[in-house]
Formats: structure tokens, C-alpha cells, sequence
């Protein structure tokens, strides 16, 4: 039997007023934030306190996107005939989030924690010169960075922190004084005559 014309019209018009009377399921984005996973990657925080200027993440990073500048100074000798040391001081830190693919490697390979991921992703801008973060707009990120997530209570306790207990455990012995010990039918080591 050969289709009836306009059958396809029709289902089309039933279906376009089935959906008009739901309700609708549009979130307005600007006025409600979308819910976020926990651990989504929005922006990259600098915390600049723990950063050694070890270059690692500059290296690792498969975009070249993040810029390192730095030079050396001399710290004098914390105790007298001591020797003087060098260590680097960080001039600039800069990530360019217009090159940026967000892969996280360099988050990976910091061994002193300095940089960390903040759900922050508002930050879009007119000019993509301005997508470049200098270090005082990554450490601001750093304010937005969530708390690490709970340990769980059922996971077996770290190697480190077993070892230290264990080492503390062991000089508190050290230090405790030594109890003397008493002989069978011995009085009390205070001193007072035994009761009959």
C-alpha cells in the first residue's frame, strides 16, 4: 500500500507537540553554574612558594606552553664556618592557556607540588595575548583549588608514615629511664618495709 501524502508531515507536528508541553531541561549557563565533577581540569594554580625552578614541568610539557625564567643567589652559611650555597630564584612563570591542551603532565612531574588544578574555567578573554598567565594570576588560581579528597579509613597506612611511627615509637623507648628490676621476695623499691 503506497504511503499517504503527508503522514510524514503529520509525525513530525506530533512529535514537535509532544515536546512542547514538557517541561524544559535547558540549563541557563550563566545565571547557574553547571554542577562539576570533583576532579574536573579547569586551570592551572601556581603555588609559588613550593617551586624550586627545577624546570621539569617546562620540559615534560608537549606544547612548550609554559615559560620559565630564573637566576641564581648566593645564601649565606647557616652556621658560622659553614659554606655558602646557591640555589635559583624564579623570575617568571607563565603558562600560555591558548596552547595549553590541558593533558596535566605537568602537574604530574612536579616533585614538590607547585602547581595543581583548580575547576575554575571561566576565564575566556577578547585577546588571546591575555590567555597567557603571568604568576600572580596562577597563584590567584591557587585560592580556587579544591581540598584534597579524604583518605580512605580502610586503605593501609603509608610505608613513610608506618617507618616514622616506628622510628618515634623506638626513641621514645630509648628515652624513657629504666625501671629497676626486683628479685623474688624482694620489699617494694620505694623504700617501705613490707607489710605482714
Amino acid at each position: 500500500m503506497p504511503p499517504i501524502p503527508g503522514t510524514g508531515l503529520a509525525k513530525g507536528l506530533a512529535v514537535t507537540l509532544r515536546t512542547m508541553t514538557r517541561k524544559s531541561v535547558t540549563a541557563q549557563y550563566p545565571d547557574t553554574l553547571p554542577p562539576l565533577p570533583p576532579r574536573s581540569r579547569g586551570v592551572i594554580g601556581l603555588f609559588e612558594e613550593n617551586c624550586t625552578v627545577c624546570m621539569l614541568c617546562a620540559r615534560e610539557c608537549p606544547d612548550w606552553c609554559i615559560y620559565i625564567d630564573s637566576h641564581k643567589e648566593t645564601v649565606p652559611p647557616a652556621a658560622p664556618g659553614g659554606r655558602e650555597r646557591s640555589r635559583n630564584v624564579l623570575d617568571r612563570f607563565a603558562i600560555d592557556f591558548s596552547l595549553c591542551m590541558y593533558c596535566g603532565i605537568c602537574i604530574e612531574v612536579c616533585p614538590f607540588d607547585a602547581l595543581f588544578w583548580s575547576p575554575e574555567f571561566e576565564y575566556a578573554e577578547t585577546d588571546i595575548h591575555d590567555l597567557t598567565h603571568e604568576r600572580d594570576k596562577l597563584r590567584e588560581w591557587m585560592w580556587t583549588v579544591p581540598e584534597p579528597p579524604a583518605v580512605d579509613p580502610a586503605a593501609e597506612e603509608p610505608k613513610e608514615l608506618a617507618a616514622a611511627r616506628k622510628a618515634a615509637e623506638k626513641a621514645e623507648a630509648a628515652a624513657r629511664p629504666a625501671t629497676p628490676v626486683r628479685a623474688a621476695g624482694e620489699g617494694p623499691a620505694t623504700g617501705e618495709e613490707p607489710r605482714p
